[in-house]
This record gives C-alpha cells, structure tokens and sequence, in this order.
C-alpha cells in the first residue's frame, strides 16, 4: 500500500492508525480527502461527490429512512504524536485517535462492508472543525449542497467513549460594555468608574440559577458565567469602560432567538451600556423519539446522555435533522500530547452501528 491510498479491508484499528499516520491538521486536509475519495469511489454501491476537501458518499436503495453518518477528518496541530503506536494493552496512541479518527474509521469500515444496509446511508467526511466556525466544511456542504445532508437521523461520531449523547447545548457568547467617565484616581469623585459598575453584572452571574431541563428523557443543565473581564487604563486612571464576557451554555429547548432575549432578560436591570453578541452556534434536538433514534439506541445499548458541549449535531438541527454523538474515544483524552483510544471500543462501536443496519 502506498502512502497515498487507504485500504478499507483493514480492520477498525488498524484503519485508524493508518487514518492517523496520515496527518491532516485544520487546513491541511486534502491529501487524506483525495485518499479517502479514491477508497469509497472504488465501492459500486456508493454514488461519491466532493465539495472542496469535504466528501460525501451515498447509497441509493430506495430504502424507507436515510442515515447520514458524518465526522471530520482534520486534527488539531500535532504535539510529536505521530506516528501512531499501539501499546501491549490494546491502546492507540497519537494525534487524532479520540478526535475524531476513530470515529472517521468506523464510518469507512461501515461504508465499506454493509453494501445493502436496512437503511439508506450518507457519509460525510469534512474538514476544518478544529478551527473558525466559517471554515467548517460541513457547514460549507450546508450552504452550498444542503441536499446532500438529508436524512431522518444523523450520527456525528464525535468521541463519547461509546455512548449515546443526545443532541447538543447551544452556546452564545457575549460582551456587557459598561461606561464611565476617566479622571485622575488621586481624584476619582470627579469621575465615574465604569469596573466598578461591573458588579451588578457579577452580582447576577453569582447569583444566577441555571435551567436543568429534561428533553426526550434527557437532562441538560444549562450555564451562565463570566468567562473574561477587561478594563482600565492605567494604574492612576479611573477607567471609563469596561467590558464582562460572559457564555451562555443553554438547553436544546431554546431557540436562538430566545438565548438571546434571555441574557438580555437577566442583564436588563444591571446598567449594561451595550451588549455585544461575539459568537453563537444553536443547540440541537436529541430526536430520541424517532423511529430509527430508538432503533439505535436498542443496538447500541446503554443508557443515553446529555451533550453538554457544542457538537456539531447543531447543523443537523439546523436542517431539521435529529442527532446524537456516538463515537468510540473518549472525550477528556481530545487535543491532548497523549491523546488515545482503547481499541477494543473501535471495534465495539463498529458492531453495533452494523448491527443497527443490517437488522
């Protein structure tokens, strides 16, 4: 085997250190794109299209539902952790192997060995997560083909350590300005001290009582909290603005719209200047009350969890389509110098997503 192509006969594990011994940092996606372009085209049974260095794959069987089975290909930067390396104990060491390659090599194994699953299948492959939201390839295939992410269920094979999570938390960042006036801090009653009139703000935050509620038997717990603050000018200037960033982590059952009229809501009273919205992605529906989503759980087993973090499931929602994450690494282990993956889960989460589609 060259080092240009990918052998999809290979099993899960050794598909995923061959996936990590291929490196494809955030904006260097596109020799392991032409590679895993080149292995599904090879497999009749799926029609292949490209979008930049983002792949999509299909079958076509007339099939009653379609499942899209969809993860990234890029890694963040590598920390002198490739090559991969497997350990006596059954452990896959290197960059990439919880988030997400893995992940990546079930979906390849999948495509390549259930040719007439029970339902039709989508695989997407796409670039950039790791990096700006406008870079995101499955958000560019949304914009530009959004037809080629139909379905009725989705699984995005982020690294859950083999569980179900359900759908995923929105989260809205903004910016509380608040206003003074400077003057010299040897005579401060002359002017009016804009971080002082932060605490308000910080009063609330405090204070603050999150939502904890249960969606499709799910229970998310919501966040509000001050992650930055910014002001003065210098040591002997009463500052004349400052500036309270603070993240807003809300339940699946909120639109945009209404996180937004809801951190204005809480901050209404505290002499905000001006509130700023610096970054928002929407939450997502678990959708456990499908059809093919209770199906799933039934071959995968165990008990589903909340997503509390931001995945990307909330593009599927976004397109009507419920989610889950369902991957084998785990999670703490992503973007770490010794990030890894029990093998055994590779092959685990490769059975029972078979076993789903071809029951």
């Amino acid at each position: 085997m060259s080092d240009s192509t990918l052998d999809l006969t290979l099993d899960g594990p050794a598909l995923t250190a061959r996936l990590v011994d291929f490196p494809s940092v955030s904006g260097e996606e596109k020799a392991l794109a032409d590679a895993i372009e080149t292995a599904l085209r090879s497999l009749p049974h799926l029609t292949v299209d490209r979008h930049g260095n983002n792949v999509v794959a299909r079958t076509n069987l007339g099939r009653a539902e379609r499942v899209v089975l969809a993860g990234h290909i890029d890694t963040v930067p590598i920390a002198d952790n490739v090559p991969s390396r497997l350990d006596a104990d059954g452990i896959l060491w290197g960059c990439g192997t919880t988030d997400m390659k893995a992940g990546v090599a079930v979906q390849l194994r999948i495509a390549a060995t259930v040719p007439e699953p029970n339902r039709d299948l989508t695989f997407i492959f796409y670039d950039n997560e790791e990096v700006a939201a406008d870079l995101n390839g499955l958000g560019h295939i949304a914009d530009a083909h959004p037809d080629w992410l139909t379905g009725d269920f989705a699984v995005l094979l982020e690294p859950s350590d083999g569980e179900v999570e359900g759908g995923c938390q929105g989260t809205l960042r903004v910016h509380l300005r608040t206003a003074g006036e400077r003057a010299h801090s040897a005579r401060s009653w002359m002017g009016s001290n804009a971080v002082h009139a932060a605490a308000p703000i910080l009063a609330k935050l405090a204070a603050y009582e999150p939502r904890r509620p249960v969606i499709d038997g799910l229970e998310y717990h919501e966040g509000l909290n001050a992650v930055g603050i910014e002001g003065g000018v210098a040591t002997n200037v009463i500052p004349d603005a400052c500036t309270v960033v603070v993240n807003y982590r809300y339940a699946p059952d909120r639109t945009e719209e209404e996180a937004i009229a809801h951190v204005r809501e809480v901050f209404a009273d505290c002499g905000v200047a001006e509130i700023v919205i610096d970054d928002h992605s929407g939450a997502a529906m678990p959708g456990l009350s499908h059809p093919a989503a209770k199906a799933f759980m039934e071959a995968v087993g165990g008990t589903a969890r909340p997503k509390f973090g931001w995945t990307d499931v909330s593009r599927f929602g976004g397109l009507g389509v419920p989610a889950v994450n369902y991957g084998p690494g785990d999670p703490i282990y992503a973007h770490k110098r010794d990030e890894h993956v029990v093998v055994e889960k590779i092959t685990h989460c490769e059975d029972r997503l078979r076993s789903w589609l071809t029951a």
